[in-house]
């Protein structure tokens, strides 16, 4: 392990059935007046919504709420909650919904008292928050960005067509706590739980396709996408198997808290290229990673190969003996499509609604990464596009 880094995650988790709880435990330490965040209103069909604001009122707290955060959470729902949360003089803020809610939650945090544009700021600038900090809480409902345990908030510009993550670097960004219980993933659709899978997947992926060195973080990241390639098959057939849906939770926070990141350049231009069709299209964020993920890893192989051949082999359970390399690399990257089909995911961004037309704009919309196997020239994410349709 040849990188230096610093680690620390903050971030206290509360997991398992039942949990929800102990945000009695949590909600005496900050202030009275709560903004409540959530989605398209399944917490209410479901229950947690009533449960969490009985915990609320339990606690005294006086209560906003700022409710429709879309799946690509947009700049101008971010200025409505500005307002919401300014007018209610919020002292904390809870997210209780899967990552879209956080993300957003995190980015209101950093921008209530922020007197300058937070698009600007944060989004073109790419600066850190000098204003007072809101502290933020997430109760999970849906697993795949691990944004319950990170510092990275992702905001769409429909009109700029730009869809972007900033990763803060103050540990003050990051939830003070979350709690996670798998039983509030299973009445997802099965749809956005294969989504929510490849999310997880290919978070792990992006750090792990980096670097030369024999890195502790890559064993690590191999033990998580194993685990995930277990029980999303045992999910993928039972979606009410609590103990395969209890592993995909536990490995989406692990594939996104950091921690495999130590040590590691990291890659992260998939997400770029999926960010941008998703700016397009508006598609559900794991999708748009698939639809991207086998034309990218196709196009930078011969610059990783060493690593893809590692892939294939520990991940994949390619049997090297009597291939070469090159065929090995893409035994693995074969096996790798194959699960995604099982799955069901989307294999082309035509899939999603892009076609031949937007190419040229999803490419001006790409950020281009430093820290893969290949920085991309415009011309090979044109290239990539291509072959995704």
């Amino acid at each position: 392990m040849l990188g230096n880094f610093s680690y620390c995650n903050p971030t206290k988790l509360y997991f398992g059935a039942d949990s929800l709880h102990y945000l009695n435990d949590e909600l005496p330490k900050y202030g009275k007046n709560v903004v409540l965040v959530y989605g398209g209103g399944s917490i209410k069909k479901n229950g947690i919504y009533d449960k969490v604001v009985e915990i609320l009122k339990a606690n005294d707290k006086n209560v906003a709420e700022i409710a429709g955060v879309m799946p690509n959470p947009t700049i101008d729902k971010l200025y409505e909650g500005i307002e919401i949360a300014r007018a209610h003089r919020a002292d904390f803020l809870l997210a209780v919904g899967g990552g879209s809610v956080c993300d957003y939650t995190k980015a209101l945090s950093v921008s209530v008292h922020c007197d300058e544009d937070p698009w600007d700021k944060y989004y073109i600038r790419f600066e850190e928050p000098t204003c007072e900090t809101l502290p933020v809480g997430c109760v999970l409902t849906m697993v795949g960005t691990g944004s319950e345990m990170n510092a990275g908030a992702v905001i769409t510009n429909p009109k700029a067509k730009l869809k972007i993550g900033h990763v803060f670097a103050d540990e003050k960004v990051m939830p003070r706590f979350s709690i996670l219980d798998p039983a509030y993933t299973l009445t997802l659709p099965h749809y956005q739980m294969v989504a929510g899978i490849y999310d997880i997947f290919n978070h792990i992926c992006e750090q792990y396709f980096s670097g030369e060195d024999d890195n502790t973080s890559d064993y690590l990241a191999e033990g998580l996408m194993r685990s995930l390639l277990h029980s999303s098959r045992i999910a993928n057939k039972d979606m009410q198997n609590y103990e395969a849906r209890s592993n995909i939770m536990w490995t989406a926070t692990w594939a996104l808290n950091t921690l495999i990141a130590c040590g590691k350049s990291t890659d992260w231009e998939v997400h770029m290229l999926g960010q941008a069709v998703g700016a397009y299209t508006d598609a559900t964020h794991g999708m748009t990673l698939s639809a991207v993920s086998l034309a990218y890893y196709r196009h930078i192989l011969p610059y990783g190969l060493k690593k893809f051949v590692r892939f294939a082999v520990n991940v994949w359970g390619v049997d090297p003996a009597g291939k070469t390399d090159e065929q090995v690399a893409q035994e693995g990257l074969a096996a790798m499509e194959s699960w995604m089909k099982e799955l069901g995911l989307a294999m082309n961004i035509t899939e999603l609604g892009a076609d031949a037309g937007m190419i040229e704009g999803l490419a001006d919309a790409t950020l281009i990464m430093q820290g893969g196997y290949k920085v991309l020239d415009r011309s090979e994410i044109v290239e990539i596009f291509q072959e995704s349709l």
